[in-house]
């Protein structure tokens, strides 16, 4: 039985398939527990399950995207940006920015994207479900290092997260030794 459903990623093409799938799931998060598509920050997150893997899509993305001497870089921009075309409802988007995630053995997701609001927007959504307000899928980050909202599905191997812009772009560099790079 396979566990994961892209893994192990071990070029380009598989690569692509992998961010093709994680944009149109973490969409689908979105509309499932808001009824509508956010603005998508450009971030693309990609899981790894294995070591090879990590090495061989960190090689992989570093001839994709910009090199950093910031040692606390985690999401890289790409020299040419992902340009994902619309399909059914769902708008095209451009994600600019590539994180590959260290392997975890606690997740089997493929990746994530991150959405946001304007501050007020996400400040009233926040604390609804501070209040008890019930979305579908979505929780509130129990962490420190990062103001979000967190989709899911048990059924749907993607995460999303909703911030605010200034948030999305702050998590491009590690905030916190909670940050798995």
């Amino acid at each position: 039985m396979k566990l994961y459903r892209f893994s192990p990623i071990t070029n380009k093409d598989k690569l692509f398939k992998a961010i093709e799938h994680v944009h149109f799931e973490c969409h689908k998060l979105c509309k499932q527990s808001f009824g509508r598509y956010l603005k998508n920050a450009g971030n693309m997150g990609i899981f790894c399950h294995y070591d090879n893997e990590y090495d061989a899509l960190i090689k992989l993305r570093k001839a994709l995207t910009e090199p950093s001497y910031n040692l606390n870089q985690k999401y890289f921009h790409l020299y040419e940006p992902i340009v994902i075309p619309a399909s059914g409802d769902v708008p095209e988007t451009t994600y600019a920015y590539l994180y590959i995630r260290r392997p975890d053995p606690y997740r089997h997701h493929v990746g994530d994207v991150d959405f946001y609001l304007e501050p007020k927007k996400y400040a009233a959504l926040k604390q609804s479900l501070k209040d008890g307000r019930k979305v579908k899928g979505a929780r509130i980050m129990d962490r420190t290092d990062l103001d979000m909202v967190e989709l899911y599905d048990p059924d749907i191997d993607v995460l999303a997260y909703v911030s605010t812009n200034d948030m999305s772009e702050r998590v491009r560099v590690k905030l916190s030794d909670a940050t798995k790079l």
